[in-house]
């Protein structure tokens, strides 16, 4: 296929706003087998449903940060060429007529692909390419995708691109039009499997997506979306599908399943609650779970008013695996009725590509090789990020300085331009590198692995001071004198690297012997001890001004300046004007982790 495609495929059937509803897709018949029951014989039929989750751009086993093939200490792989080689081999097992592919959504976030297609060759560009996750994803054969949250991360317009180039619905039942309160994307999808000598099986696949897209992406849907919870749409849907003829009901939710949410009491609702939803909702069969990036193979929630089984399954992100759903149906008084479900995970790393899927998409991966191959600079020493949960690692410094430099200019004759400027920044990734050298925008990507975008909001000290307590929650207590393990020193209560912050600016101590909420230490600015009632102007990315992580006071503080060129460019944008990388230019040793004073490290 050329360079960059500009012949848009097939157009999905339901692809517009307002409330579109899928009709019965036939499939080939197959099948009912017939066993001795009673006085009659009794129908029975069988059908595979299979999905995936969180591709988050992952076409081909290949590591766009490394230049090379992905590979990871468990031996896995990735990549949507893998599935496909999955999937065939199931539909070969089971007769294609009956089985159903399905996906649980972010999918057009996450490499340097993705980000290619929405940026820098844009699917929404007159004559724009089709993106490649609709160009693979409809050579699979996917029957439906429910909205993930990051499907928002590049406005509603490139959703709506995508949309339309996909040849399968994107379901979100719960993705509403804020001025009418009816469903912006179709809420289901229902397809129809002829049984020889038995009425058909209908099987609805009721998508659902995110709450907490209303907070992490609240520039593109304010006032435009609004997403309420789970259980509340899944208990309007359910029992409509059922009154439709569904003999099954498979949810397809963008939502994990550990009853939690990371954006405290921001919204309503849960946003980890596929759990909930089988438990409170009569009626589902199954959920496809998405979001929190686990693997569960099987588990069983027992419904709360009917005190049947809901079997959930969740593969595991990036392409890694595909789950299953065998579906044993018996037709008995003039109905099918499902008997049982059982869910398990097949491994992307068990099969090779599908080389049809390679044909297809070599010539876009090819351009985007290239592309952060490009080099942009010359780095004096390596950086890395090793060490960066645990100590004031350098390479973190850099983002923080570009973000201080940008707001800083941004602000400019404005009447915060007198106000000091700090920045936050995380710890995304454990392994990135900037090797000493020939920089690349590859080795800057991988630093900033998300797309996030810029924001200056204003806050006082002791809303920072709070801010940095919050932070260092973080850290495991340590007692003095303990041994320090540093693969056991950070994650306290299972915070992810990500809602760990740096702020620059200032200089503090953390002292993890402490209880949390009480570690900051000799918190100064300048020098002098920091002034609760001083305002300062926070850089901070998007997903944290939004409430991200539940910091405290951030969401609620005033918004002075924001812009969506992502903080990823930025840095690549400060790192090609100096020309050379040299840590100089932008380290300092901020903050120390302390035990009753005495450096931990």
């Amino acid at each position: 296929m050329p360079l960059n495609r500009r012949k848009f495929l097939k157009k999905s059937a339901v692809t517009g706003a307002g409330v579109a509803l899928t009709g019965a897709v036939a499939a080939p018949a197959a099948q009912a087998a017939e066993t001795q029951k009673g006085h009659g014989p009794v129908k029975r039929y069988s059908l595979t449903v299979m999905g995936t989750t969180d591709l988050h751009g992952h076409v081909f086993n290949w590591d766009y940060f490394k230049d090379a093939e992905y590979a990871d200490a468990q031996g896995n792989a990735q990549g949507l060429a893998r599935i496909s080689t999955l999937v065939n081999q199931v539909r070969e097992e089971k007769g294609r007529g009956n089985t159903l592919l399905l996906d649980a959504g972010d999918t057009i976030q996450g490499t340097p692909l993705t980000y290619y297609y929405a940026k820098v060759d844009p699917i929404t560009a007159e004559g724009g390419p089709v993106h490649p996750m609709a160009a693979a994803m409809n050579a699979i054969g996917y029957d439906a995708v429910a909205l993930g949250n990051h499907e928002f991360n590049y406005g509603i317009e490139t959703l709506r691109k995508f949309e339309e180039q996909c040849d399968f619905p994107l379901l979100g039942a719960n993705a509403l039009d804020a001025r009418t309160l009816r469903p912006a994307f179709p809420p289901y999808f229902m397809k129809t499997f002829r049984v020889p000598g038995a009425p058909p099986v209908r099987v609805a696949v009721l998508g659902l997506t995110n709450p907490g897209i209303a907070i992490w992406d609240k520039a593109y849907v304010q006032g435009k979306l609004t997403f309420p919870g789970l259980e509340e749409q899944a208990a309007k849907w359910v029992p409509k599908l059922r009154s439709m003829g569904a003999d099954v009901v498979v949810v397809s939710a963008h939502s994990g399943s550990s009853g939690t949410s990371s954006y405290g009491d921001q919204v309503p609702y849960v946003e980890n609650a596929a759990a909930l939803v089988a438990r409170q909702v009569p009626g589902i069969d199954a959920i496809l779970v998405g979001h929190a990036h686990v693997e569960i193979p099987e588990l069983l929630v027992t419904n709360e008013v009917t005190g049947k089984k809901v079997v959930l399954s969740e593969p595991l992100a990036y392409a890694e695996r595909l789950s299953l759903f065998d579906v044993d149906l018996v037709f008995s008084k003039g109905r099918w009725s499902v008997e049982s479900v059982a869910a398990s995970v097949r491994h992307a790393n068990s099969v090779a590509d599908d080389p049809r899927i390679t044909r297809l998409l070599k010539a876009d991966h090819d351009v985007v090789v290239a592309y952060v191959n490009q080099v942009v600079g010359t780095a004096t020493e390596t950086l890395t990020t090793v060490e960066a949960r645990y100590k004031d690692a350098p390479i973190i410094d850099l983002i923080t300085r570009v973000q201080e430099d940008v707001v800083r200019a941004a602000l400019a004759g404005t009447e915060y331009a007198s106000l000091p400027v700090i920045a936050q920044a995380s710890p995304f990734s454990r392994t990135s590198e900037i090797p000493a050298g020939e920089v690349t925008i590859r080795g800057l990507s991988s630093l900033y692995v998300y797309d996030n975008t810029l924001v200056a909001k204003v806050m006082t000290g002791a809303q920072v001071r709070a801010y940095l307590e919050y932070s260092a929650e973080y850290f495991v207590q340590t007692a003095a004198g303990a041994v320090v393990d540093v693969e056991k020193l950070t994650n306290a209560g299972g915070r992810p690297d990500y809602n760990y912050d740096y702020v620059s600016g200032l200089s503090y101590e953390i002292d993890i012997a402490q209880a949390a909420g009480s570690r900051i230490r000799n918190l100064t600015y300048e020098g002098v001890a920091l002034d609760d009632g001083r305002q300062f102007v926070l850089a901070v990315n998007n997903y944290r001004a939004n409430g991200g992580g539940a910091f405290p006071f951030v969401a609620s503080a005033k918004e002075v300046w924001s812009e969506s060129t992502e903080i990823r460019t930025r840095i690549a944008e400060w790192v090609t004007a100096k020309g050379v990388l040299d840590p100089r230019d932008f380290a300092s040793v901020d903050w120390k982790l302390t035990r009753n004073g005495v450096p931990v490290f």
